[in-house]
């Protein structure tokens, strides 16, 4: 067999490994049982008065970028998020008396994930009191996650998109196991 046999086959692996898959909102949510957990936890200050600001940072997924994490993405995520904790009010009125900010500053991807793909995720987060302005919380949570060959066996793309939304589950994770120690 000849090398331009070939040809084909590599210009259309280059294709896909550029083809961005946007990342999901509902795999970033906490599981069920991490909620459970946590649940139980959130101060009675907390309960049903957390509202999240518009997020800041992320980008939209374009066809020849990979996958990103949009600011839509990551509100709605964080939004379900609290609610399975217990954390989101009901309804918007009254309004609640903790505003939430989120910026995600850093989305670290491989460029060709050869068989795994590691993406590190760092989100800004504030907590502030509506009452009196006052900031209760402020961090920057930096964590990775990763997706392995067997997540996605064919697609580069997709493997970096389950690594995506995985590591931004554990970063909310994260910030909502520091929130359930707050004593506001």
């Amino acid at each position: 067999m000849s090398r331009l046999a070939y040809i084909p086959a590599v210009l259309l692996a280059f294709a896909l490994a550029g083809c961005g898959t946007p990342s999901r909102p509902l795999p970033m949510v906490v599981t069920p049982a991490e909620a459970l957990q946590l649940r139980s936890w959130v101060p009675d200050a907390l309960r049903a008065q957390v509202a999240v600001q518009p997020v800041r940072g992320g980008a939209e997924t374009g066809r020849w970028w990979g996958s990103l994490v949009s600011a839509g993405v990551l509100q709605h995520a964080l939004e379900e998020s609290l609610h399975a904790v217990g954390m989101s009010p009901p309804s918007p009125q009254p309004p609640p008396r903790f505003q939430l900010q989120a910026h995600l500053v850093l989305l670290e991807q491989p460029t060709l994930p050869p068989a795994g793909a590691t993406v590190g995720v760092a989100v800004q987060y504030t907590l502030t009191d509506t009452a009196d302005g006052r900031v209760l919380y402020q961090r920057r949570i930096y964590n990775q996650d990763e997706a392995g060959l067997g997540d996605a066996l064919v697609s580069p793309p997709e493997r970096v998109r389950i690594a995506n939304e995985r590591a931004v589950r554990a970063n909310i994770g994260l910030l909502l196991r520091d929130l359930v120690t707050l004593r506001p």
